[in-house]
């Protein structure tokens, strides 16, 4: 198997370890963190700090951001960037306990988690998280560095700009959009199109 390093080792990590386990693609050589509070997961070595990627980049050349996104996107787009200077290969993470459809296109340092459904002619952009039994139905599109959370439904033709977060189980109606950088909180269920910047808690 091929070794990845994980960005991160917090409590998004532990979630990002168990489908790296069952895809059976990657073996884990590490830990690369920011600082030494944000360590919950001690399976594995830590590799050094974020300041350390050029020098561990000539080791390991895979890599996965394991740091959650709630409020703010900006850390993983951060990093994200960080890695794409550096040349890091940061490949895809599917779940096999995911459904995935035909005509599904996913991009590069997006995760699909356990039990989603994904179907057919969607779009997952890249540094997204998709969690836990999201369902993303066919013909919807997720942009660059969002975090569709545990059981959100997005309904069919969907469309979530970057930066947004979708909390648990909300459910967003066939056909809407939704802006940039918005903030969906948990159980909300959004029936007409949103702006950029909006909050719905």
């Amino acid at each position: 198997m091929n070794n990845i390093i994980l960005i991160g080792a917090g409590g998004h990590a532990n979630s990002c370890i168990e489908v790296l386990r069952s895809e059976k693609k990657f073996k884990i050589a590490g830990f690369v963190i920011s600082n030494m509070n944000e360590i919950i997961n001690k399976d594995y070595k830590i590799l050094g700090f974020d300041k350390d990627l050029p020098i561990i980049k000539k080791k390991y050349n895979k890599a996965l951001i394991a740091i959650g996104q709630i409020k703010d996107s900006s850390v993983r787009e951060k990093i994200f960037l960080k890695l794409i200077k550096l040349e890091f290969i940061l490949p895809i993470i599917k779940s096999p306990f995911s459904i995935i459809g035909k005509n599904t296109i996913i991009k590069k340092g997006t995760i699909i988690m356990h039990h989603c459904v994904l179907n057919s002619n969607s779009i997952i952009e890249e540094n997204c998280i998709i969690n836990t039994m999201a369902l993303i139905e066919h013909n919807v599109k997720v942009e660059k560095n969002c975090h569709i959370s545990t059981g959100a439904i997005l309904n069919g033709g969907v469309e979530v700009k970057k930066n947004t977060f979708i909390g648990s189980g909300a459910i967003i109606k066939e056909g809407v959009k939704i802006g940039e950088n918005c903030i969906i909180g948990a159980g909300s269920v959004i029936k007409k199109n949103l702006p950029s910047n909006s909050k719905v808690l």
